[in-house]
């Protein structure tokens, strides 16, 4: 017969145990607090992680592999060699809350070489083989969340060896709330032979990191038949009744999107159900887009009765409201299907195009992950891929961005086993932002309105010697200009360069401005420098990063320019970034230098 587990009669005996120490007990009491349901692993150490544990990651630009865009005001995109969870943890301070599309298409764990733990593959007879992919996972996935900003959203590839674990994995981490969708997609074209059943498909879990603000773009229906009547709003449209535009749903047909305000003549705001507070189960018939349309072409009527205003929108005799221009739109289905068929051989024949050799299996093709970007990205979101791979993702935003007008900015991260950084992913979107010619001599034009710039992630002490504080201020210089977007430097004139030209360095675009000071013996002049700077002002602060010992940032030594900056002290914001996600310390770093 089952028995209650006494939680608290455990925890207490745990804790008044003698002579353990204290990470087995930290142990002890997480294995307590398990969840009846859910996810159950045992954890298997990385050996990256065991590095993290003595070490912190920072970025060295590869200068010589920079590539400017056509245009000033090109993106500026990222691409870091080295393991990505060091490369997450680097990110956890200069884009923690930034980054709106996540893309990853992690190892599918299939067994068959595909999947490398601390060096070795695991195959199929490792009686651990799940445990490590969910080890390997939920330290990722848990970054990846707080990279996320507000509206963020996270596509994951995978097959049918982890799916399931995938699905009850990210349940965990992201909240099952806040699951939208398991797209479906046939990755190969499959054959009529053999008599066993062919597997064609594969998955793309979306997860946002708040289902309540989440928003999907809608995709545009282009079949012409669509628009028989379109014509008849202009000179055929007939007589007219007018209906109520708010009805009371029931059910699954409500539609919190649709519950919304709307600006009454006298500038009052109006709910649907005619009230001025929200009522539940009260919808508008039309999205705010199209309501916007309506007023401006005439199909929306407001009428006042005994001092209540009512919303009411024209329908003509000869033309199916339903039917407008504005309204051709559907939204994306979770069946990802493709007249071209998406596939790994498309993928392939992409890649081969562009670099006239085999050089990576199984790519995606670009319309697929172009495809995904149109279902919930905005012209000026920020993407990662921190599984990389061949670097489709950022050809796929590039060509997205050439599509439509877009801003968008993106970010990769490979490791660099066998060479697969500097010859596959930089090569590829090296070529495809200056122009290459395809193996049939076909000459394809670049996307040359894209920069591009290349880092390797590096390891520094953790431990908090003075020595080490001023080690990492100097390796900051990256990390801060991909924090703030700004890579121009500027000189300072006024300033005795000599002097100063390993002390402080100003960078600038576009009225913003981040000056970093690495000595701290140099504030007074370059108070005196910044009350004198037109490119200090009041109402656009210059942003200081400022070397100091502790998170003082010597507010008082700045009053006179207080207005016009805004201060950081380094390296303590950094260390305190880093504390969130990287792994305990050993006992040996957790004394400070006196």
């Amino acid at each position: 017969m089952a028995r209650r587990i006494d939680r608290d009669a455990l925890r207490s005996s745990i804790m008044a145990l003698k002579d353990i120490d204290d990470d087995v007990r930290a142990d002890l009491l997480t294995l307590v607090d398990t969840r009846k349901y859910g996810l159950v692993w045992e954890e298997h150490p990385e050996e990256v992680e065991e590095r993290l544990r003595r070490s912190m990651p920072v970025l060295d630009e590869m200068k010589e592999r920079h590539i400017e865009g056509l245009t000033a005001d090109a993106p500026n995109h990222i691409l870091i060699e080295g393991d990505n969870l060091e490369a997450l943890n680097v990110l956890s301070y200069t884009h923690e809350g930034k980054i709106d599309v996540i893309y990853i298409d992690p190892p599918y764990n299939t067994g068959n070489r595909d999947f490398v733990y601390n060096d070795s593959f695991v195959d199929s007879e490792d009686d651990y083989r799940h445990s490590k992919w969910l080890s390997f996972m939920s330290k990722r996935l848990k970054i990846a969340k707080r990279l996320l900003s507000e509206r963020g959203i996270i596509f994951i590839s995978i097959d049918d060896n982890e799916q399931a674990n995938l699905k009850l994995l990210c349940d965990s981490v992201f909240g099952e709330r806040n699951f939208i969708s398991k797209f479906i997609w046939q990755s190969t074209p499959g054959s009529h032979t053999g008599s066993d059943i062919k597997t064609v498909t594969e998955y793309i879990y979306l997860y946002c990191k708040r289902k309540e603000i989440f928003v999907p773009n809608t995709q545009a229906i282009t079949d012409a038949t669509k628009y028989k009547n379109k014509d008849k709003y202009v000179n055929k449209r007939g007589g007219y009744v007018l209906n109520k535009l708010d009805r009371r749903m029931t059910g699954s047909h409500y539609s919190e999107s649709l519950n919304y305000q709307i600006e009454t003549p006298e500038k009052t705001l109006l709910y649907p159900g005619s009230s001025e507070k929200k009522l539940e189960h009260w919808n508008w018939r039309w999205s705010k887009e199209k309501v916007k349309w309506g007023i401006e072409n005439g199909f929306i009527v407001f009428k006042k009765n005994n001092g209540v205003w009512s919303i009411y929108f024209k329908q003509y005799q000869n033309v199916d409201n339903n039917d407008t221009p504005l309204e051709r739109s559907s939204p994306y289905q979770n069946l990802l299907d493709d007249d071209d068929s998406f596939n790994s051989a498309r993928g392939s024949a992409d890649l081969m195009n562009i670099l006239s050799a085999k050089v990576f299996d199984y790519p995606k093709p670009i319309s697929l992950i172009v495809r995904i970007l149109k279902i919930a990205s905005q012209d000026n979101s920020t993407v990662l891929d921190f599984f990389a791979g061949s670097g489709t993702t950022l050809h796929a935003v590039m060509q997205l961005n050439k599509e439509d007008g877009g801003h968008r900015q993106c970010i990769l991260v490979t490791n660099n086993e066998n060479g697969i950084c500097e010859r596959v992913t930089y090569e590829r979107n090296r070529r495809v932002i200056e122009g290459y010619t395809t193996p049939k001599g076909v000459a394809v034009e670049g996307l040359k309105d894209n920069s591009l710039r290349y880092y390797r992630t590096r390891l520094l002490p953790r431990q908090r010697t003075n020595r080490n504080r001023r080690a990492l201020m100097m390796a900051a210089t990256e990390l801060l200009c991909i924090k703030e977007d700004l890579y121009d430097e500027l000189p300072m004139e006024g300033l005795p360069w000599k002097k100063f030209e390993k002390i402080v360095r100003l960078f600038g675009r576009d009225g913003r401005w981040m000056m970093i000071i690495y000595n701290e013996e140099a504030i007074a002049e370059i108070v005196r420098w910044i009350a004198n700077n037109e490119k200090a002002t009041v109402g656009h602060p210059m942003k200081v990063y400022v070397f100091s010992y502790s998170s003082y940032a010597y507010d008082d030594d700045f009053v006179e320019v207080a207005d016009r900056v805004q201060l950081c002290a380094l390296p303590e914001a950094i260390y305190e970034a880093y504390r969130q996600v990287l792994p305990r310390e050993d006992r040996f770093y957790d004394e400070e230098e006196v």
